[in-house]
């Protein structure tokens, strides 16, 4: 009887020794500082002094169809650490790259739907690089990324995730090459330039009455 409580003893002290490890583990990360937000130059190839890392650009030129130059558009990314639960928001222009910690995320583009299009669409391109274990960077996605439609690319990553929240850009009221027309004006009726000449005057009928007699 004596052994079997010991062992119950034994095995609530060990629950105890590990929900108390895992609520410190919890409260470390709680407690441990972000890390810092840092602009990366895109110039050279190696950014940031990190090798063998495809740079971005965008062009800075008014687009055909009117709408706000890529370089002035601004975009805010959502960044997730799925280790530790902690995400933020990143607001950068088309061809900047910002690292935070072990990433950097480099912003191609940025674009919305006008608003003559029939589906709303808010999309960034965006390329995710990662530093592994080793200290090595790698390319872990580059593509488009939509905000109504996530379904359609997922960064697959198993601690980063990254995704679009807002492009500010905006478009002309109408796309290039319409024409503005005057209102067609509504045509004057014929019938009122016609003279209307006056109805005769007609007899009270006592007077026609008097005149028989």
């Amino acid at each position: 009887m004596t052994g079997s409580r010991r062992r119950i003893a034994a095995a609530v002290l060990a629950v105890v020794l590990v929900l108390a490890g895992w609520l410190g583990w919890q409260r470390w990360q709680r407690s441990a500082p972000a890390p810092r937000i840092q602009a990366v130059p895109l110039p050279d190839a190696d950014a940031g002094g990190i090798e063998g890392v495809e740079t971005v650009d965008a062009p800075d030129a008014t687009l055909p169809t009117g709408g706000t130059p890529m370089a002035q558009r601004v975009a805010v990314l959502g960044l997730l650490n799925k280790r530790n639960g902690i995400s933020r928001e990143v607001m950068m222009r088309p061809g900047r790259a910002v690292r935070i910690g072990d990433v950097v995320i480099r912003l191609a583009a940025c674009e919305k739907t006008a608003s003559w299009e029939a589906e709303p669409l808010t999309g960034a391109f965006v390329q995710l690089d990662v530093r592994g274990p080793e200290g090595r960077w790698g390319r872990v996605f580059s593509g488009w990324l939509f905000r109504e439609r996530p379904a359609l690319n997922v960064v697959q990553h198993p601690v980063y995730d990254v995704w679009t929240k807002s492009c500010t850009m905006s478009w002309p009221e109408t796309g290039t090459g319409t024409e503005t027309l005057a209102p067609a004006r509504a045509p004057r009726s014929s019938a009122s330039k016609r003279p209307v000449s006056p109805e005769p005057p007609v007899a009270p009928p006592s007077a026609a009455f008097s005149n028989a007699t």
